[in-house]
Order: structure tokens, then C-alpha cells, then sequence
């Protein structure tokens, strides 16, 4: 009697010339064994054939597949059985032109973005680290790399002497680049279009009403630096409601979800998303939820159960990943769930609900019940407002620090869908024109209108 089935063990009565399949699909993951002349659960019946079947399927894994196993002729209790050793191939192995690989207890035929990721990752290659012909590091984005200088020093994960170089040097040291060419991470961190090579690579948000009723949404282009810069204070700015409370004379805004966890579930979804696919990460926000979701290659072997346990960091990509732990907007310690539920319990919202598929991860955030989503057209500010900012660039500022005071310039800029820059140059005219005032310091000033 043996054990079932399992990731490196399979059972079968008898030898059908479609096991090679299986043979195939060991040998592109970790190796295995194959008995033929057992029931599934490993009570052995015996085969009639054994001699022959020694000999034959050898032979026919040799000219089908390319590849040499072990086979072995096994007896008990007086019944012959075959056992089929193979061993993982170092290079990709096909049955027929198709790619099968061993997962668990199953064979899978792997396609599509699945089977670009199985031939790189036989070539030792990762998809985020395969070179770009045609650009270099002068075509990439100098705000790109002013937020990275910025977040790496602030989070002090590098000092001001790692930063003194220029940009390639930069690229360098972060293993950005190779045989002189721009990896494709290089690009999808600091080129300030990175969709001219990699379609999808981009955030979508919306505001559902019932059902699948879409009232308003937004798209996040740029470096994954520049999204990354921006897509919290968006989310934050336009889509939540706070509610308002006073500790004496201090406002208090409370949020129906924590920064922090958001913030987590978003730097995951960018770091990990199967940017091959070329599908922009998704931000679904509810009334009574959040949905974050991405396309993703898991490891071989991981549940949504693994998530949700301590576990080591396996970044889909290494190099994007290795930015974002260099800016200090990530750990490399597999935390990232850990510590997005460690801020829900802390907020005193339900835990978070991962949902995985054959070819994408889903998290669900449920809100607080007494602070929603405001139901209100985009360009609106936490649904008090009215209407929409429909003004001009002028009036729909007048109208925003009207409403906030303490607001940045930066986030003003994602209020009213314009460049800081710009929005910048129209509050000094408007400064020089007496229109508006600034009273007090950077961080504890505010906009006054006269």
C-alpha cells in the first residue's frame, strides 16, 4: 500500500502512450515518479506487459520527449509494477509541441503568459529582466528618478552617498541594467510612458454603484514610481469619505479604511502583477467595499491559505520589487499580508478576503459601516462639493481650498487632473493677482481665499 497521489507521485492502472503528458509535466517541475500497474491508491494490481513495457517506454521518452528516465521493474506480492523516475529537466521539455507541467496533484498545459513565464524562467531569465534594444537611460524620466532619491533617502534604505551618481550609475546599482542594455523593471520604474513598451502597465480606479453600475472613474499612468506616488492620495482625495471629529480643537479625519493596508495591497498588486499580460491592475471602490485585483503567476504549490501564513518573499518581479524595497516602499521579508491585516485589526475593519484564479489574485476590503463612499461624480471632494469641477483651472482651485485649506499643491493637482507643475505656475499668478494667500509654513500652512 503507498501513499496518494501527490506532487511527485502519480498513479496509473496501465501504460497509455498519453502518460508521456505526465512524464512531460514531471520533468518540467521538480522531477517524479510514475507507477503503472496501481490503483489510486497505490494498491498495486500488476501488469501483464512488464518486459515489454521496460523496454518500449524508455524508448519511446527518449524519441518523444528528448529526455532519459529511469525505469524500474518492481514486484509485490508476486504482481509486476512499473516505476517510471523522472528527473527535472534544466531545460524545457515538450510533448508534441505542448508544454505540460506538474502542480500539485494535477498536470497543467501551460499557455499564454503562464508558458512565456516557464520558457524565461528555463533560461534563468525573469520577464522584468529581460533587456530593451533601443533605449537608454537618457530617455527615461528625471521626476521618476526625483521620487526614487527622495523615498530611498527618507526611508534610509540608501544615503545621500549611495544616491551621488547619475541616473545609468543609478540603473546600474540596482541591477537595472545588463550588457549595457536597460531591463525591462528599468522601464516599467522610470520611463515616463512605460505602456509604449508594455500595454496594460497602468491602474484603473472606479466608483461602482449597484451591481456593476460604473458612476466615475480614473486611470493612473507613468512610471510605477509615479504610480505609486500618487495613486494613495487619489484614492484618498476622490473616492473615500471621512468622517469629521474634533479631539478639542484638533480635526480628525477617520477613513473607512486604513491608509496603511491600502497602501500595502496596492504596492503588492504593482509589484507582482503579470505586467506579460498586459491587463492594468483593477481598484473596484464599493459603498460597503474595496477590491483590489491584478494578474499573477503564484509559485508553484501556493493556496490562498499560504498567503494568509507567515511565508518567505517570492516576488513574481525581483527586480521591480528589489526598486520598491530600495525606496522604502516594501519589506523583502513576505510581510506584506501580515501587515496589511495588522492595520485592519488596528482600524477595527474585518479582515481582508483574498480570492485567487487560475490567472489573477483579488483582495476585498469591507468598509467601516459609518463612513462610505461618498455616491458623487469625479472631481468631486469627499462628496461636499457640488457637482462636479467643471470650472476653469482657476475656479475649480478656489473651490478645492475652499473646502480644504490645509490641502498640498500636490494633491490639488490629482483633485483637479492637472500637473503639479502647472497647477503650481496658476497659484503663484494667482498669489501675485491677490486672488489667493498662503498663511503659515509648509506643513503647517494654509490657502486662504480673499
Amino acid at each position: 500500500m503507498f501513499m496518494k497521489e501527490s506532487q511527485n507521485t502519480e498513479w496509473k492502472e496501465s501504460w497509455r502512450d498519453e502518460y508521456l503528458k505526465w512524464v512531460c509535466g514531471f520533468a518540467n517541475a521538480q522531477g517524479g515518479r510514475i507507477y503503472i500497474g496501481t490503483k489510486d491508491d497505490g494498491t498495486v494490481i500488476g501488469v501483464l506487459d512488464s518486459k515489454k513495457l521496460l523496454e518500449d517506454i524508455p524508448n519511446k521518452v527518449r524519441d518523444i520527449l528528448g529526455i532519459i528516465v529511469e525505469v524500474n521493474l518492481l514486484t509485490q506480492d508476486g504482481k509486476d509494477y512499473i516505476e517510471i523516475c523522472v528527473n527535472p529537466s534544466s531545460y524545457p521539455v515538450n510533448f508534441k509541441g505542448e508544454y505540460h507541467y506538474r502542480s500539485g496533484s494535477t498536470k497543467q498545459l501551460l499557455r499564454g503568459a503562464a508558458l512565456t513565464e516557464f520558457l524565461l524562467s528555463k533560461t534563468g531569465y525573469k520577464w522584468d529582466a529581460v533587456p530593451v534594444d533601443g533605449i537608454t537611460a537618457e530617455d527615461l524620466d528625471k521626476e521618476s528618478f526625483d521620487i526614487f532619491r527622495r523615498e530611498a533617502l527618507h526611508s534610509g534604505r540608501m544615503t545621500e552617498d549611495d544616491l551621488d551618481m547619475n541616473n545609468e550609475q543609478l540603473l546600474d546599482s540596482l541591477g537595472l541594467i545588463e550588457n549595457g542594455k536597460l531591463k525591462r523593471a528599468a522601464i516599467l520604474l522610470f520611463h515616463r510612458n512605460p505602456e509604449k513598451w508594455v500595454t496594460g502597465a497602468y491602474i484603473k480606479i472606479g466608483y461602482f454603484g449597484e451591481g456593476s453600475d460604473l458612476r466615475y472613474q480614473d486611470e493612473i499612468h507613468g512610471s510605477l514610481f509615479m504610480q505609486a506616488d500618487r495613486v494613495i492620495e487619489l484614492i484618498y482625495l476622490k473616492y473615500m469619505k471621512a468622517v469629521i471629529s474634533y479631539d478639542n480643537v484638533t480635526r480628525v479625519e477617520t477613513y473607512p479604511l486604513p491608509k496603511a493596508a491600502v497602501r500595502e495591497a496596492v504596492y503588492n498588486a504593482i509589484i507582482h502583477s503579470n505586467y506579460a499580460a498586459l491587463i492594468p491592475i483593477q481598484i473596484r471602490i464599493h459603498e460597503d467595499a474595496v477590491y483590489i485585483s491584478n494578474d499573477c503567476i503564484f509559485p508553484v504549490g501556493w493556496t490562498v491559505e499560504t498567503l494568509m501564513e507567515r511565508h518567505r518573499s517570492v516576488p513574481y518581479n525581483p527586480n521591480i520589487a528589489n526598486g520598491f524595497f530600495r525606496a522604502g516602499y516594501v519589506e523583502t521579508w513576505g510581510r506584506g499580508i501580515e501587515k496589511i491585516c495588522e492595520a485592519c485589526k488596528i482600524h477595527g475593519v474585518p479582515m481582508p478576503e483574498y480570492t485567487l484564479h487560475l490567472e489573477d489574485i483579488m483582495v476585498k476590503f469591507t468598509l467601516l459601516k459609518q463612513s462610505i463612499v461618498p455616491n458623487q461624480p469625479v472631481g468631486t471632494l469627499n462628496g461636499t462639493l457640488n457637482g462636479t469641477l467643471n470650472g476653469t483651472l482657476e475656479e475649480n482651485i478656489l473651490l478645492v481650498i475652499g473646502e480644504r485649506p490645509n490641502i498640498t499643491q500636490s494633491q490639488i493637482a490629482l483633485i483637479v487632473e492637472c500637473s503639479e507643475r502647472k497647477v503650481k505656475r496658476i497659484m503663484k499668478d494667482m498669489i501675485e493677482k491677490g486672488i489667493i494667500e498662503r498663511v503659515g509654513g509648509r506643513k503647517m500652512g494654509k490657502w486662504i481665499k480673499k
